[in-house]
């Protein structure tokens, strides 16, 4: 093995070995396989450029180049060219990729899951980086020394991000890499220039007397990166929420009270964890309010719009206060309210981060480890805490607001005003101008909220439909206003931006809708009860719910003509309970029947994705070619080489020229394509005889008959003739004599080997022939120019 080879190896090993610190963070570990792969094929590409030889700039462009196409074609072939060039539509697809991963890496406790396509980005795409920076400077630039460098970052990085248990296995592991790396420069150097790492003679006064700068540069370097190495990680672990957490675990910021909760839209997880067509039970639910139709189970609040999505701001989280929690923000003793008390049983499999409950809660009584965010009064699971198969109690205030007290409720308080108003630049005007018009004859914001909901619930035309496309980017809620067609997530983000607009204070609350009462007085909360509805504030009432989704949930009470003490919707209003109909609704206007139940198996569930898809308007026509194209590829992989036969027979056998080259050049061709059918029926062609001997052997050993035998041997004496006849003249029907020959040899081979004559062919084989002596040509035009190459790259050994 050459020193450059090994040193290359080296390179490969140390970073992956590096990597390795990395393994605690993510769950499963086979990231690391896929790593070390694309590293491989990076590392060979660098051997490649380095063996021609290229310049180095040029290797590590070369490198980079196939670094990114790798990449692309890992998380963005859908959207390259060919799966593996990459372009906007790809950089663009890294961009969110890279944003989901840093939502994720804030959310997620150690171990984060690999379902993560974000995280998966960050972890082998950082893993490349290194190994390019650590190939370049110990290989291309044969200085390994520097290259613990980018090792130290790697280490560091996973070492800052861990719980610290085993970070002293890791940092063995990637110091053990660090001096293999050493030892192959040290070896290869060795076998180039001499004992230069046993140290030069040494003079009479005991100085060495040649250099030995390699070695102590390495040294020097060595010490500082395994000293730093030891010393980075202590100031790392400050950074908390989630990956970043102290403690390594969960949302909080240590086990006292201070934390944070990281902004990170929470129906990821809903979507992972409920989107699936079965509707399983969720939830199972004992309460004392009277009438669950208005027993919504809140999760999370999202109050941060950045003009596509809206997602929870990062807030500050305290330990479960330990006895009532404070009243609800803007809640004033003269409305209306009842204690509730709630027992919640979650399934084995429903894992979520945050504690479905009722709103707003006045106590909590749960095992585990749980945090507390005051702003949005949700739980938090910390360390990795979920739900999943918890029993826990829950006390709430079921708030029964007037609709006189909401419209007399004065201006909000500035705080809330000026954060939960705030409306992105990019926004469409239409947005703002639409909820104007809507609501131009309402009096007060009270009732402006009503126009808003009963727009979207009954008057604006607006269809409930889970199946929807609507689209991404600024545009996202202006083409649903236009369209008018989608499901909760729409209806809610659409009303709470409008609401913005005219100056309201609002959010996006998630979690369930009511479920279905059974007969031993539980209420079973399913998949389909997934929902999001908006809830504005209202001073003196704090945080109200609304239901603009049509066919969905409850309408408030607070919210119906006539009766505003009353919690039975309004017949003339498409609304319904989730104990009278299912709660999720088709693509129609009308609700889910049972005659559509039986005949389609059920009705579309709701689909608990609370972002706006991010595709824009479906797949494109040109994603559906590139497939096409693909699919298309893989099943001509296995005709190729039937097709290269048949590709190769029509030119030998085609039209040619009058001339005697021409004449020459095609009865030769006719000649190869008449013995190399022969090989297919597996007749080997022997080049040491004439083509008469060959003829007649291929007439033996095809059995052929008098017709077959005698084409054959009029194509032989049309080769003899041009072989060996000062003027070549043209043979007429060689063309019908090889096909009659090809007759000949097919009705005397059997089946299977007619069969194998067409789908695999032998003669295929003279690709390979053909390719091995182009490398062969390549090699021998590159060892000559190699000298000139090496002075002008600069290049040494």
């Amino acid at each position: 093995m050459s020193g450059r080879i090994r040193l290359t190896l080296g390179a490969w090993a140390a970073t992956l070995m590096a990597a390795c610190a990395l393994l605690p963070l993510v769950r499963p570990a086979t990231w690391i396989v896929q790593a070390a792969f694309l590293l491989a094929l990076q590392s060979g590409v660098g051997a490649a450029a380095r063996r021609v030889p290229l310049a180095r700039p040029l290797t590590v462009a070369a490198q980079a180049v196939v670094t990114v196409m790798l990449l692309t074609f890992v998380f963005a072939r859908e959207q390259a060219l060919a799966g593996l060039i990459p372009g906007p539509r790809a950089f663009d697809r890294f961009a969110v990729l890279l944003q989901q991963g840093g939502d994720d890496i804030a959310r997620y406790a150690i171990p984060a899951p690999l379902e993560s396509d974000g995280i998966r980005l960050m972890l082998i795409g950082g893993v490349l980086i290194i190994g390019l920076l650590v190939d370049t400077l110990a290989v291309t630039f044969r200085s390994a020394a520097p290259a613990g460098l980018p090792l130290l970052a790697l280490y560091s990085v996973a070492a800052g991000l861990s719980d610290g248990g085993t970070d002293w296995l890791w940092f063995l592991v990637a110091a053990a890499g660090y001096l293999m790396l050493l030892l192959a420069e040290g070896r290869d150097r060795l076998s180039q220039w001499g004992r230069v790492f046993g140290g030069a003679p040494r003079t009479a006064g005991g100085e060495p007397s040649g250099a030995v700068a390699p070695v102590r540069t390495g040294r020097r370097i060595g010490v500082v990166a395994l000293g730093i190495a030891l010393v980075v990680p202590l100031g790392l672990p400050a950074m908390n929420g989630g990956l970043l957490d102290s403690v390594g675990a969960g949302a909080s910021g240590g086990p006292g009270g201070g934390g944070t909760i990281s902004a990170v839209n929470p129906l990821v997880s809903l979507r992972d964890s409920l989107n699936t067509d079965e509707d399983q039970q969720v939830l199972s639910v004992k309460t004392e309010m009277e009438d669950v139709s208005d027993l919504y189970l809140r999760i999370v609040s999202l109050d941060d719009f950045d003009g596509t999505t809206w997602k929870p701001s990062r807030r500050s989280i305290t330990a479960v206060p330990d006895g009532p929690f404070p009243d609800p923000v803007g809640l004033s003793p003269d409305v209306k309210r009842t204690g509730v008390d709630t027992t919640i049983s979650a399934a084995d499999w429903y894992a979520q981060d945050w504690l479905p409950m009722p709103y707003p809660p006045s106590d909590v009584r749960i095992s585990g480890n749980w945090r507390y965010e005051p702003q949005g009064m949700t739980l938090v699971g910390d360390h990795g805490q979920n739900t999943r198969g918890l029993t826990y109690q829950v006390k709430s205030l079921d708030v029964r607001p007037t609709a006189e007290q909401l419209a007399s409720a004065g201006p909000p308080p500035a705080d809330i005003e000026r954060e939960f108003t705030e409306l992105p630049d990019s926004l469409p005007s239409v947005v703002g101008r639409t909820a104007r018009q809507i609501t131009a004859g309402a009096a007060d914001p009270y009732d402006q909220a009503v126009e808003l909901q009963d727009w979207f619930a009954v008057t604006g035309g607006f269809e409930y439909d889970t199946q929807v496309q609507v689209g991404s980017g600024s545009q996202a809620i202006a083409r649903f206003l236009k369209d008018k067609q989608g499901f909760c997530v729409h209806f809610s983000f659409a009303m709470a931006a409008m609401a913005r607009s005219l100056g309201i204070p609002a959010r996006v609350a998630v979690g369930f809708a009511p479920g279905s009462p059974q007969a031993d007085g539980s209420v079973s909360v399913g998949l389909r009860d997934a929902h999001a509805w908006p809830e504005l504030y209202f001073e003196g009432v704090g945080w109200t719910r609304f239901e603009p989704t049509p066919n969905r949930g409850s309408i408030p009470s607070y919210t119906l003509p006539d009766s505003p003490d009353s919690s039975v919707p309004d017949a003339a209003r498409p609304s319904q309970t989730a104990s009278t109909a299912p709660s999720a609704a088709p693509s129609a206007s009308e609700a889910c029947t049972p005659e559509q139940k039986k005949l389609d198996g059920g009705c579309a569930s709701e689909s608990p994705q609370a972002a706006l898809p991010t595709d824009d308007d479906g797949p494109k026509w040109y994603a559906f070619l590139v497939w096409a194209l693909a699919g298309l590829a893989v099943l001509a992989l296995p005709l190729a080489p039937m097709l290269w036969r048949q590709r190769t027979r029509t030119v030998r056998l085609g039209a040619h020229g009058r001339s005697e080259a021409d004449v020459a050049l095609h009865t030769l061709g006719v000649w190869q394509e008449l013995t190399d059918t022969a090989w297919d029926f597996g007749i080997t062609p022997d080049e040491s005889q004439t083509p008469r001997t060959a003829a007649a052997r291929i007439v033996r050993l095809g059995d052929l008959d008098a017709t077959a035998a005698a084409s054959v041997h009029r194509v032989a004496n049309a080769v003899e003739q041009v072989l060996y006849a000062p003027h070549p003249r043209a043979a007429a029907g060689l063309t019908e004599d090889v096909s009659r020959a090809t007759a000949g040899l097919g009705a005397a081979a059997g089946r299977a080997a007619r069969v194998r004559a067409l789908l695999a062919p032998r003669s295929t084989v003279r690709v390979v022939w053909a390719a091995s002596a182009w490398w062969t040509r390549v090699r021998e035009r590159a060892v000559a120019m190699r000298p000139t190459w090496r002075k002008a790259s600069g290049q040494q050994g």
